[in-house]
């Protein structure tokens, strides 16, 4: 600009029909100014005199021709870029040496652009979508089968067990039993109520029973010791005439001799081996 000021606020020459600069209300020739105030250019390492545009990034000064890429030296006036280690470089420059690629397109991610990161690997967020309805997972709870990404609802829909009593999805931690699944909550004594998972129990009828509530409900009186007869604890059992005896029960009742696989006799509720029964 040419100046209303009469002389240079340092060298206190005239500025009459000169070009000057002001700073602080001061006025200085472009000398004196560029001498004392100029930045110096980070490339060139000259000073960004006022008559050249000074482009600046954080506290770093440029000429608007050094302001270039330092791998590609392409101009990064008014063009998007990125910074590594104090270097600049242009958006396609930086991702061909630092950017991640997309785990399902394997494309770059480029500077500026958001980023999904998930078990050590990047994506898009348009590439990080459920595997059956598409729709982006974002932040949201998902489940990984055979490297692909699901949110929960297709999941369950595709692959989650439904208990066979309560018709729910079982998540975790489930039983199966008769080919069915089962929550182990579920899993229970059709009476007591009781978890099955980690006890014995008996089947009748669909329905489960612990021993317990199966022998006092269903099982088979011992005609001799008047004990359940159950599956458990030898899991033989001799039936005659609509009477039942466990194993080691069945003897003769005069020499309690076992009849198990011998020949034997009744007399009234009794059973005798043959010696007995013939004397």
């Amino acid at each position: 600009m040419t100046s209303s000021h009469t002389d240079c606020h340092f060298c206190l020459q005239s500025l009459r029909g000169k070009k000057y600069a002001l700073r602080e209300e001061n006025a200085y020739c472009v000398p004196c100014y560029d001498s004392l105030y100029a930045n110096p250019c980070e490339e060139c390492k000259q000073p960004i005199e006022c008559s050249s545009k000074d482009l600046a990034y954080k506290g770093r000064h440029w000429h608007e021709g050094c302001f270039r890429c330092a791998k590609c030296s392409r101009s990064l006036v008014e063009k998007p870029f990125a910074a590594k280690d104090e270097v600049l470089l242009c958006t396609e420059c930086y991702s061909d040496e630092y950017s991640s690629k997309c785990f399902h397109c394997q494309k770059t991610i480029m500077p500026g652009s958001r980023k999904m990161e998930f078990k050590g690997s990047s994506w898009h967020e348009s590439c990080f979508v459920c595997q059956y309805c598409q729709q982006p997972l974002g932040t949201k709870p998902l489940i990984t089968k055979d490297n692909e990404n699901y949110c929960v609802p297709c999941f369950e829909k595709q692959f989650a067990h439904h208990c066979y009593a309560c018709k729910k999805v079982i998540t975790s931690g489930g039983v199966t039993y008769d080919d069915q699944p089962w929550h182990k909550e579920c899993f229970v004594c059709a009476v007591c109520k009781t978890q099955l998972s980690r006890q014995r129990f008996i089947s009748k009828d669909e329905y489960s029973y612990c021993v317990d509530c199966f022998s006092k409900f269903y099982a088979k009186k011992c005609a001799a010791c008047k004990k359940p007869i159950t599956a458990f604890g030898g899991a033989k059992y001799i039936s005659f005439e609509e009477r039942q005896w466990h194993g080691e029960c069945f003897n003769c009742a005069r020499c309690s001799a076992s009849l198990v696989g011998q020949e034997f006799l009744t007399r009234q509720d009794d059973i005798l081996c043959h010696k007995c029964g013939s004397a």
